[in-house]
């Protein structure tokens, strides 16, 4: 069967669970998956995952309810929501998903605090018809142009289906940006809240405050998913865990994997496996 194909193919409860990934992008991951029962335990990341359910009913606990995702809805997990996912029916359910970095949002959206789906599902037609162009065919890399074209729209998208927020505080985009981009540059070595500060030229709890609502999470989070990403395409080259956790700037091997299965709902051999078709 061709895990590409338009989501319409019946899935048995029997077929065994996998996990595509497409080209990756700069600040982007998109996937196709199946699972046949439970997909994965509580976690939560720091990047939106948005995404289509193509078959099946994908069931998940977010916040204090239990969310069915049906074909036709879009799915939109704020950053560092925590979640889990199974299936709602015997025939197990079959997804697309993109996880995009807040910070790409930001740039359409200037500093403007990050649209947040309550619920976590969407029935709105213009969100669905914008994520899309991520979601279609994961066959085709992306065009530079075009992924900054489909982030626009889903920026706009997100926020129309939010709606406007009232009693919004100021944040500093420039200061929490300045940080970010020194937590980039330190991912081997780690960095001090004093060289935060003296970075982005504020206090840490002020700092604190507006990454949080500028990124979806604090700059410890964001620092430490970072480096998984590192971890998760060293070992999909064929590194060791022990030798990509070490590049990655962990203690070791057992620290990388708490904050993995923490990050992602699984430990990485399971994802390896998956991602092999193993």
């Amino acid at each position: 069967m061709d895990k590409y194909s338009n989501g319409e193919a019946h899935l048995t409860h029997s077929e065994r669970d996998w996990v595509v990934r497409a080209e990756p992008s700069p600040q982007l991951e998109r996937i196709e998956a199946y699972f046949h029962g439970h997909g994965f335990d509580m976690h939560r990341h720091d990047t939106y995952a948005i995404g289509h359910t193509l078959s099946g009913v994908q069931s998940f606990r977010y916040g204090k309810e239990l969310v069915n995702n049906l074909p036709g809805q879009t799915m939109v997990l704020h950053p560092d929501e925590p979640h889990d996912g199974h299936a709602g029916t015997e025939d197990g359910f079959r997804y697309r998903m993109f996880y995009l970095e807040p910070a790409m949002i930001q740039q359409v959206l200037g500093g403007k605090p990050l649209p947040f789906i309550k619920g976590g599902v969407s029935n709105d037609p213009r969100l669905f018809k914008a994520t899309q162009a991520l979601l279609r065919d994961l066959h085709t890399a992306l065009d530079p142009l075009e992924l900054d074209d489909a982030v626009y729209d889903i920026a706009i998208a997100l926020q129309n289906a939010t709606g406007a927020r009232r009693g919004r505080q100021r944040v500093d985009y420039i200061a929490a940006e300045r940080a970010r981009e020194l937590l980039l540059a330190s991912l081997e070595h780690g960095v001090s809240l004093d060289a935060l500060e003296q970075a982005s030229d504020t206090d840490r709890w002020r700092l604190s405050r507006d990454f949080r609502a500028l990124f979806g999470t604090s700059p410890y989070r964001y620092l430490t998913l970072r480096r998984l990403d590192l971890v998760r395409h060293s070992i999909a080259c064929g590194m060791s865990l022990s030798d990509a956790s070490a590049m990655a700037g962990f203690a070791d091997q057992s620290h990388m994997t708490r904050h993995f299965v923490k990050t992602f709902g699984y430990p990485p051999g399971k994802w390896l496996r998956m991602l092999n078709g193993a």
